[in-house]
């Protein structure tokens, strides 16, 4: 059996992501994905967290890259949400 690997997938516009939520929640994610494979792997691996390294990194990675995007655009005078 293969082990899956984290896909690294950038997160989509954080704009989009807030305007298509639904109104049952007050949250969105863009990293929803990587989040997702993150806590499939640990189901996987009866949450040894060391077998898990790369899909927490890839989670790390969007979130920081979203979270970046959306400070420079508040800095910018954009509408974040």
């Amino acid at each position: 059996m293969t082990t899956p690997q984290p896909t690294g997938q950038a997160p989509g516009s954080y704009n989009d992501a807030f305007r298509s939520r639904s109104a049952e929640s007050e949250f969105a994610d863009p990293c929803e994905i990587a989040r997702q494979q993150s806590m499939k792997c640990l189901d996987r691996n009866n949450y040894n967290k060391a077998k898990c390294t790369d899909f927490f990194q890839a989670y790390r990675d969007c979130k920081q890259t979203w979270l970046t995007q959306r400070r420079e655009d508040r800095r910018a005078g954009k509408d974040v949400a």
